[in-house]
């Protein structure tokens, strides 16, 4: 697989040690993770184009004019704007493949090849298949979820949103109940490039909650974009358990995605989607994982 060329600001320092050559710096603002363009880079004039944005190439020889590009500072500036609009939570601003902790190879290794091959070997406007990973809390799927719209915006350019999945459905209603209606917000998700959901299937998913998500999903199916995920619930046919029964950990006690989101939101997914189990320790129970 080729990995297309990263792109970095022409006046990075290989040697800084804030963003390590990178030349961006990944922070917490907030709720959201922010990208900004290192001091080692922005504290001096573009090497390139003096910070006039446009480079003008070698004259051809036919005696025309010269061709004017815009310089590498300025796209890797948009690419970081990008990064800032995808809306990743604040504490995933650390998240990258490289320092994902593989505690068991037999239960991650597959997972994670997966995504990071999804990541680095997309194809910016054609049809790829994304992942659905699956499995008990503290595995990291946030992080690999993370990690994966990180590469996405930045080595492809790609337009991409990261959305909590209650999160979503509170702010849908929210404006269902103030009369603004939901069309826009579910119009902005239908139509970037790449859509990333966390924790697929929680909340109290009522009837109008499950045809919110009904029409995202399907919706995003028929116009053949990309759908990540993550979800604590395993796939397969419904179970006819609507909710979790935290008093009785049994597996036949507890419900399957289908039951949390829909058997045809199931089916579409199962399409669209590479779907794999997540296992592992949980890093939360790591002393250096602890706040």
């Amino acid at each position: 697989m080729t990995r297309p060329r990263r792109l970095h600001h022409p006046g990075v320092e290989p040697s800084c040690p804030r963003c390590g050559g990178d030349g961006l710096i990944v922070e917490r603002e907030g709720e959201h993770a922010v990208a900004h363009v290192c001091v080692c880079a922005s504290s001096k004039p573009c090497p390139m184009c003096d910070d006039t944005r446009w480079v003008r190439g070698d004259k051809p020889p036919d005696g025309r004019k010269a061709p004017v590009t815009r310089c590498d500072c300025h796209r890797f500036e948009q690419r970081l704007a990008l990064l800032s609009r995808a809306h990743l939570p604040g504490r995933l601003a650390h998240c990258t493949f490289d320092n994902y902790s593989i505690t068991n190879p037999v239960e991650q290794a597959e997972p994670y090849g997966i995504a990071r091959a999804l990541a680095h070997g997309f194809k910016p406007g054609g049809i790829n298949r994304g992942f659905v990973l699956w499995g008990p809390v503290g595995r990291g799927k946030t992080h690999l979820l993370a990690a994966t719209v990180r590469v996405l915006v930045l080595e492809h350019g790609v337009e991409a949103r990261f959305v909590e999945f209650s999160h979503l459905l509170s702010a849908l209603k929210g404006r269902f109940d103030a009369g603004k209606g939901a069309a826009a917000i579910l119009d902005e998700l239908v139509a970037v490039e790449v859509l990333a959901i966390d924790e697929l299937g929680k909340g109290m998913l009522t009837e109008w909650e499950l045809s919110v998500i009904d029409e995202l999903v399907s919706r995003r199916y028929n116009a053949a974009r990309t759908v990540l995920a993550t979800s604590n619930y395993k796939p397969g046919p419904p179970t006819g358990v609507a909710r979790p029964n935290l008093a009785d950990n049994r597996p036949e006690m507890q419900p399957s995605l289908s039951d949390r989101v829909g058997e045809r939101v199931h089916s579409r997914l199962a399409e669209m989607c590479e779907i794999r189990y997540l296992g592992g320790k949980d890093w939360r129970q790591r002393p250096q994982a602890r706040w």
